[in-house]
């Protein structure tokens, strides 16, 4: 229990009183606490229904003797009073001031330290693929799974933040081919084009003349799967991917640099999303080790091989489907890859959880893959957990990247960067600082429009994306939030320069001012952090802890609109709303820096 959380407190402090008066073991996380109506006194109510039957007198009775209890057994209690069967506590004001003490000088508050023998959690999140540029869908991939990576350590867990890099299959074939036979030696230099949108040109080209080679036969009465087996482009794909398998140099060398301009490009586009790994697995390795495990799986009678030499996984039985792992050529499906890469992993890392953020289309693959490392033995095939998420969706539907209708993420950050600047200067924000700096605020606002708006959601949910409505300065949105912090930086910095003290100043002794329900609410809302960390980190959801920052941003204009700071003639109370301030915004920085989402120091 954290000595910092108010309800846990009081719930083991109503534990005890119910076991003196009544002799009952009540656990103190089952004993339910609420908030008190706005009607009644109180700040908290206890609904003492559950225990009559050991009190064995009426409500009323019941609630009154566990008041009276409370207030000489504890301290934390100052009155209270009963409306029938609740009992309706006030809280004694020196615990609201201890919270706040705690919250101002507690470096870890809310927080639960990494210990060396702590849980190791492997978060595997972006999953590229080296035919293309990262697009809106990978954002929200990378911000999800780095933001989940980041709940995790904040509530005490170790954590490997992993990538798997799609770097081979007949998707990355479709971009070689065409650069091969209508590049005319194209080159991330030559072109002036960054190397992931130029490998990503050439996966669009592929797909526009294998339109134009299929379409007239589909027109003639084919099926278009009848078609693909008659074109031309598509066999030599096929081609290049078996002799990609077989090593063949020509095809090795070309993939080779090919891949090397797409990681140049990715490496750009990460660091300025602000995600990082601490291991990045590549398909052209793992893939190797799946194949290995299939085959031993056929041999050891687990799967089945066709007359035509694909081997496939029949689950059928299990509620499945047939489920192909090598093709008659003998070439590898991302399934194969998935097995291999698995294997790696526990062979590399001792994981207690291994948690994969990929897309909800994927539900089904995972489940899938789940049944196949169990069925070839491996433990932890059982405990893999998919995180799965709703897709990105724009106004007129689903992203494209084979026909190039997509959201380029480098292009979206440069885009939402100079609005963001362009409505900063238009309101007038920011005049006494360099044209470098409000570049960098811009940047900083944009980034974390972007982050927050498709981190707010439920993970579980689809999102229509608005970059207008996410870079709004209103409402639930990340420049709000931002907002709100520079605000409170730039009150600290005002009264650092006239001397005002904090409440971490003032003597102990120091009579305190009874506290507004402003500043009280304040306070609580302050209270929630550590117990909605706790949350988020079980549910992995960070629109837990984004959504907990609005309110709590919510609550402090609130009381920013209602009271005087610097202005406050009484020195005692301007301590305590100072001190109020900066631990609101220490707790909207941590809490930001759990989303991946810089604040900045002024706006």
């Amino acid at each position: 229990m954290s000595q910092y959380n108010i309800e846990a407190r009081l719930q083991s402090a109503i534990a005890k009183v119910l076991n003196d008066l009544y002799g009952i073991e009540v656990k103190p996380e089952t004993v339910t606490i609420q908030t008190t109506k706005k009607e009644f006194e109180g700040h908290y109510t206890l609904v003492v229904f559950p225990y009559l039957k050991a009190s064995k007198k009426s409500p009323e009775m019941t609630a009154t003797e566990v008041g009276e209890a409370l207030l000489a057994q504890t301290d934390l209690v100052d009155r209270f009073n009963v409306v029938k069967g609740f009992l309706n506590l006030v809280l004694a004001q020196h615990v609201f001031i201890d919270l706040l003490r705690s919250a101002a000088t507690d470096e870890s508050y809310g927080i639960t330290p990494v210990s060396e023998d702590a849980p190791l959690c492997m978060v595997e999140y972006s999953s590229p693929n080296t035919n293309k540029p990262l697009h809106l869908g990978h954002v929200r991939n990378n911000f999800l799974g780095y933001s989940v990576a980041q709940i995790l350590k904040a509530n005490g867990k170790r954590v490997v933040k992993t990538n798997i890099v799609n770097d081979r299959g007949i998707h990355i074939c479709k971009s070689m081919l065409a650069w091969k036979k209508w590049g005319d030696n194209a080159t991330p230099q030559s072109t002036g084009i960054k190397g992931d949108h130029l490998v990503g040109n050439f996966y669009v080209l592929w797909n526009t003349k294998f339109a134009e080679e299929t379409k007239p036969l589909i027109d003639g009465g084919m099926t278009k799967e009848e078609a693909e087996t008659q074109s031309s482009i598509m066999a030599e794909t096929r081609q290049m991917l078996k002799d990609w398998e077989e090593g063949k140099p020509e095809v090795i060398e070309m993939w080779k640099m090919m891949n090397e301009w797409v990681y140049e490009g990715f490496g750009q586009t990460y660091k300025r999303m602000g995600v990082d790994f601490d291991k990045i697995y590549y398909e052209s390795d793992t893939y190797l080790v799946g194949k290995d495990e299939v085959l031993r799986g056929l041999r050891e009678g687990l799967f089945v091989q066709d007359p035509d030499g694909s081997v496939w996984a029949d689950l059928t039985g299990e509620g499945y489907d047939r489920k192909i792992l090598l093709r008659s050529d003998g070439t590898s499906v991302y399934m194969t890859q998935d097995i291999g890469t698995a294997k790696m992993r526990y062979q590399d890392y001792t994981i207690d959880q291994m948690i994969y953020v990929v897309g909800n289309e994927q539900n089904y693959h995972f489940e899938v893959l789940s049944k196949l490392l169990d069925k070839l033995g491996f433990e932890f095939g059982k405990t893999l957990k998919h995180f799965s998420y709703g897709m990105v969706e724009l106004p007129e539907g689903k992203l494209k990247s084979r026909e190039g209708k997509v959201v380029d993420a480098d292009n979206l950050m440069d885009d939402m960067a100079e609005q963001a600047y362009l409505i900063s200067k238009n309101a007038g924000k920011g005049t006494d600082m360099s044209e470098a700096e409000s570049r960098e605020v811009a940047r900083i606002v944009s980034l974390g429009a972007l982050k927050y708006f498709l981190l707010k959601v439920d993970p579980k949910r689809s999102l229509l994306f608005n970059p207008e409505e996410s870079i709004d300065f209103n409402g639930n949105t990340g420049p709000f939030i931002q907002y709100t912090y520079a605000r409170i930086r730039s009150i600290e910095r005002r009264a650092a320069a006239d001397g005002t003290k904090g409440l971490l100043d003032l003597s102990l002794e120091v009579a305190l001012p009874t506290l507004s329900d402003k500043e009280l609410m304040l306070i609580r809302r302050i209270n929630e952090f550590p117990s909605i960390v706790e949350a988020a980190g079980s549910e992995l959801s960070p629109a837990l802890i984004a959504n907990y920052t609005y309110e709590l941003v919510k609550e402090y204009n609130q009381f920013y609109h209602d009271h005087s700071i610097l202005n406050e003639p009484d020195d005692v109370k301007k301590a305590l709303r100072l001190t109020l301030s900066s631990a609101t915004a220490k707790i909207i920085k941590r809490a930001m820096e759990l989303l991946g989402i810089e604040v900045p120091e002024r706006m």
